[in-house]
């Protein structure tokens, strides 16, 4: 009996210094997605703000993309020069009633590169700093960001890139799904990130196309705040079991936590802005949340 004492002492010693050279782990499981980059602290979809979201310990870019009328991809939410935040080449600025005249699908990047997209200040993100920036290219997106980790040492991040179409607009904001698809997949594959590339997109067509033609690559359902199909319904529509369904972080419930857990899908909501939301979706299951201030991150670990 002593021996078996004194073994079971031994152990628990052993378990402590254990436990005393082990520092906490990071919580990795849990996927922080810095929304356009960071568009909260920085102008929106810019390279600038991709760095700063790396700097602040985001695991993923969110980012959008449309297409130029060279065919070239570039980061944009609208797929016009939007007039929230566009100054023009002679340094006035685009009025909402015109802003959809500057359809970047006309335009070529020549062209684009002489808006600036960073120095107005924005109505609803007083704290976005103000620099001069551009709409890039997203292989200039891609290779600034991979310099940037390898510099700093730092791990490989993923990108979730959501493709911004609509039918009612195929061929005059941008181009047909497959096309649309076709030249973003040329880029991915070009810059040899099929294994950390995540394509989003509340329109079925280019995920369809994506799941049809490259099978390998994540894909993810958003939905929007304001709609009322069931998952179940929205799934059939889809198709296919997308890897992410990422719905507006209103419609999040633990039914529905349950049900993508049991589907072997992740929950991933857009776009949380406050700390107490990120904790409270944490708390509930989601496998990570998209937000326009990814530096909140730092206050849940």
């Amino acid at each position: 009996m002593a021996n078996w004492i004194r073994f079971l002492f031994i152990g628990f010693l052993c378990s402590c210094s254990v436990t005393k050279l082990q520092p906490k782990l990071p919580d990795t499981t849990f996927d922080k997605q810095g929304h356009r980059g960071c568009r909260g602290l920085m102008p929106e979809n810019t390279i600038p703000a991709m760095l700063h979201a790396i700097d602040l310990g985001v695991n993923t870019l969110e980012m959008d993309a449309v297409i130029t009328a060279d065919s070239q991809v570039v980061l944009s939410h609208d797929p016009f020069f939007n007039h929230d935040i566009t100054t023009k080449p002679d340094g006035t600025f685009i009025t909402e009633a015109a802003e959809r005249n500057f359809n970047i699908y006309q335009m070529t990047y020549d062209e684009m590169k002489q808006f600036d997209v960073g120095l107005k200040e924005h109505p609803r993100f007083p704290k976005q700093q103000k620099l001069s920036a551009i709409k890039p290219l997203l292989t200039d997106v891609i290779d600034s960001v991979e310099a940037y980790i390898k510099q700093k040492g730092i791990a490989p991040v993923a990108y979730n890139i959501e493709t911004k179409t609509t039918a009612k607009t195929d061929n005059r904001f941008h181009p047909e799904p497959e096309t649309f698809v076709r030249l973003l997949m040329n880029v991915i594959e070009k810059k040899g990130l099929e294994k950390r590339v995540i394509i989003q997109s509340f329109d079925v067509r280019t995920l369809q196309i994506i799941k049809r033609q490259y099978p390998n690559i994540k894909t993810s359902l958003l939905v929007d705040a304001g709609d009322s199909a069931t998952i179940a319904d929205q799934l059939k529509k889809l198709g296919f079991t997308p890897t992410v369904y990422s719905p507006h972080y209103t419609l999040v419930t633990k039914e529905l936590i349950t049900f993508c857990h049991a589907s072997n899908i992740q929950v991933l909501p857009w776009t949380v802005n406050t700390k107490d939301g990120i904790i409270n979706l944490k708390k509930m299951g989601v496998d990570g949340v998209i937000t326009d201030y990814p530096d909140l991150f730092a206050a849940i670990n």
